[in-house]
């Protein structure tokens, strides 16, 4: 569904780039989290997938579209495909609920009965179908955002993209919201959110895409959670069996864990220490002569494998 494929991008007069070699596929159907501190790339990324902005290395696909060959004709066309749910909503102020839906739909040529069909059902999607006469004036912050779903919504796009649609928003307004997005999720759109809010990331436990200084520095399949450093991923890939640091591969208790032979020998001793004490029974010759054997047997063999007596 979504595809960046060594993506970098340099902007005028930087030395850095914002995107530095990305590589992404988020698959059709997936709830993504992206998440990074301010200047991470998050913007960038998303400008990417609308063609507000090119690449300056790597490729782009979303929906089976290779950004590579697309016309500026073609645009619009993509961009009925992805719908963009802003953080400040982006709404008219002089047109009513009703109006500001059914104008996304007017600029891309949708009939008078298309529209008086779509409109009422996407408002009632969002929970907003007694509100569609108001002015975004007149409206909460959080249901000013829904008005914003619903219009990205109404052209049936197979992937919507939210950039911090929770970031104006009180507590309760921010999760309406972030229900909203699991519901239209559920219907099979492919949904990508950008965000700072922790708690929201890490109580959905969906798959947490991490970029800080624009690379990719985490990828949380599933089960994932607010890590701006890198270090949850990490430890995932250990739990999995991947390789981690040689200090954290010791044992907390380094002499009982490992079995190693010479140190289990001493358990063995009281059978084999009573040689000694035998052997101060026979005479001083006996031993002599026993050494003498031993020695002259040695020298009998190869020099690599002479054993060393000390006398």
């Amino acid at each position: 569904m979504i595809l960046l494929d060594n993506v970098s991008k340099y902007y005028k007069g930087d030395k850095t780039p914002a995107l530095d070699e990305v590589n992404l596929h988020i698959q059709p159907r997936e709830f993504v989290f992206l998440v990074g501190e301010s200047g991470a790339g998050k913007s960038t990324l998303i400008k990417m997938l609308t063609r507000e902005e090119k690449p300056s290395y790597g490729d782009i696909m979303v929906g089976g579209i290779d950004y590579k060959y697309m016309k500026k004709k073609h645009i619009p066309h993509l961009r009925r495909r992805i719908g963009v749910v802003f953080q400040d909503f982006k709404l008219l102020p002089n047109r009513t609920v009703y109006e500001n839906v059914a104008f996304a739909l007017e600029i891309v040529g949708v009939s008078n009965s298309e529209i008086k069909r779509t409109v009422p059902k996407v408002l009632d999607l969002v929970g907003l179908s007694d509100k569609g006469h108001k002015f975004p004036g007149d409206l909460s912050g959080g249901e000013r955002q829904r008005v914003a779903i619903a219009r990205s919504m109404a052209r049936q796009p197979k992937i919507l993209i939210a950039d911090e649609p929770t970031g104006n928003l009180d507590p309760e307004n921010s999760w309406g919201i972030i229900r909203l997005l699991e519901e239209i999720n559920n219907f099979g759109t492919t949904i990508l959110v950008t965000t700072h809010d922790a708690e929201v990331v890490n109580q959905l436990k969906k798959r947490v895409v991490t970029l800080s200084h624009g690379k990719i520095i985490g990828d949380q399949k599933s089960g994932g959670h607010y890590d701006l450093d890198g270090s949850r991923t990490r430890i995932a890939k250990r739990s999995l069996g991947g390789p981690a640091p040689a200090a954290a591969q010791q044992p907390a208790q380094p002499i009982v864990v490992p079995k190693d032979p010479v140190a289990e020998a001493p358990k063995e001793e009281p059978a084999e220490k009573e040689a000694p004490k035998a052997s101060k029974t026979k005479s001083g010759s006996a031993v002599i002569e026993q050494m003498k054997k031993a020695k002259a047997s040695d020298e009998a063999k190869p020099v690599a494998k002479r054993r060393k007596f000390i006398h």
